[in-house]
């Protein structure tokens, strides 16, 4: 709910001002240090049960994300233009993790089920305005096993992408 608080705000003085903007939602960005993967990847590296409760997910390489981020100024409006930004792969959690798991050669723990909807974007306007992103999802994936496999160093700042309440 704050989210659609900030944006009514944005378009309200927007609107007032004649102020061009660009309402971006981005959803699940992941990189190396951060993101719904590597909290992922961890789990499965730990041995500890990966929960389903989120079964299903997107994302996008972080730098893609601030690309598109920045290109979008160019498409600024007023009222404001809003555009989702977020990978094309839907991409399961369970499928997810069992690649995690081949990668680290370990065994995969799951909580839970797939419920039967998940937070996912249709990120359709920004591939016609950005084009698609550079980095695609196995590409992150690879990244991140790599990363965790070698112990470097993360946010330590898990993303509760599995809370399903708004409990964060």
């Amino acid at each position: 709910m704050s989210c659609v608080g900030r944006e009514r705000i944005f378009e309200h003085f927007s609107r007032a001002n004649k102020t061009k903007i660009t309402i971006l939602r981005l959803n699940y960005a992941s990189e190396l240090r951060y993101g719904v993967l590597l909290d992922i990847a961890q789990r499965v590296n730990a041995g500890q049960p990966v929960s389903l409760s989120m079964g299903y997910l997107n994302t996008i390489w972080q730098a893609d994300a601030s690309a598109m981020s920045l290109e979008s100024l160019r498409c600024a409006s007023s009222p404001p233009n809003v555009i989702n930004i977020t990978g094309p792969e839907l991409l399961s959690v369970r499928s997810v993790a069992e690649e995690f798991g081949k990668k680290f050669g370990k065994p995969v723990r799951f909580a839970g089920a797939e419920s039967s909807d998940a937070l996912l974007s249709n990120a359709a306007k920004s591939y016609e305005l950005f084009g698609r992103p550079r980095v695609n999802a196995q590409q992150i994936i690879a990244w991140i096993a790599d990363w965790v496999r070698r112990g470097e160093t993360t946010l330590a700042k898990p993303t509760h992408f599995e809370d399903r309440a708004g409990h964060f």
